[in-house]
């Protein structure tokens, strides 16, 4: 398996030519390189007011896919997370957090350099290593854990940070929010599998173009849907994967 992922992430490495080799900060200007306070989900945070700790594992599988694995990144505003993280792969690997906007402006850099994150919403491990990120998220919003190092995102190795809003805050937010419903036409339900083939118009919560895509859905979600159906839907990312998580 080893020889099969080392390919698939070399493939990409060597996609775009290398220029410069340094860390994460050489790629910021210096404000931003210096300004982690201002950061959208939040700062670092201080390691004697953790009000909880989320074990996180890096690993490959046997058929190619790299993944973050531990229990939903559900997390309240305000509150401070200690992440522990063991890389139990066979390759290096990254945990980012950021917005999903920077996480892909920094992978298009690191394909394009060989780049290593210094940074403390940002760590990099070799395989059998652990180590950990303390952070306090500020800002309610969705955000992104990933592994940046080219072709290990797009084999999988991203997952969903939510942080929902104080509970003022959400009753603010409940009051002016409108949930937005992508649409579709159903072309293939694989219910065995728990997984719907659906071409869909562009998809208003993940900022996705028109296209036709495999969704994951549960049992109950798979029952309301016919082959040929036009539906409604809403859509999210559940432990990196797209999934219809509501219908009309």
């Amino acid at each position: 398996m080893k020889n099969l992922l080392l390919t698939t992430a070399l493939a990409f490495t060597f996609s775009a030519p290398v220029f410069a080799a340094g860390t994460h900060n050489g790629g910021h200007d210096a404000a931003k390189a210096d300004d982690h306070a201002e950061m959208a989900m939040g700062m670092p945070g201080d390691a004697h007011k953790v009000d909880r700790t989320i074990d996180v594992i890096l690993v490959e599988t046997d058929d190619g896919e790299m993944l973050i694995k531990g229990e939903d990144f559900d997390i309240k505003q305000g509150e401070t997370i200690r992440f522990k993280i063991r890389n139990k792969g066979e390759l290096e690997h990254e945990f980012v957090l950021d917005t999903m906007e920077e996480n892909a402006e920094h992978k298009e850099m690191m394909a394009k350099m060989d780049m290593e994150h210094d940074d403390p919403n940002s760590i990099r491990l070799d395989s059998g290593q652990d180590g950990e990120i303390i952070w306090t998220f500020a800002n309610a919003g969705t955000f992104e854990a990933a592994c940046l190092i080219p072709g290990h995102y797009e084999s999988g190795m991203y997952r969903e940070v939510t942080v929902n809003a104080s509970p003022a805050q959400a009753d603010m937010t409940m009051a002016q929010a409108e949930v937005k419903y992508s649409t579709g036409t159903v072309k293939k339900i694989d219910a065995k599998a728990g997984k719907v083939t659906v071409a869909h118009g562009p998809l208003v919560n993940l900022d996705m173009p028109s296209m036709t895509m495999v969704f994951r859905a549960d049992e109950d979600m798979i029952a309301k849907m016919s082959e040929g159906q036009d539906i409604e839907f809403v859509e999210e990312r559940v432990e990196g994967k797209l999934t219809i998580v509501q219908m009309k």
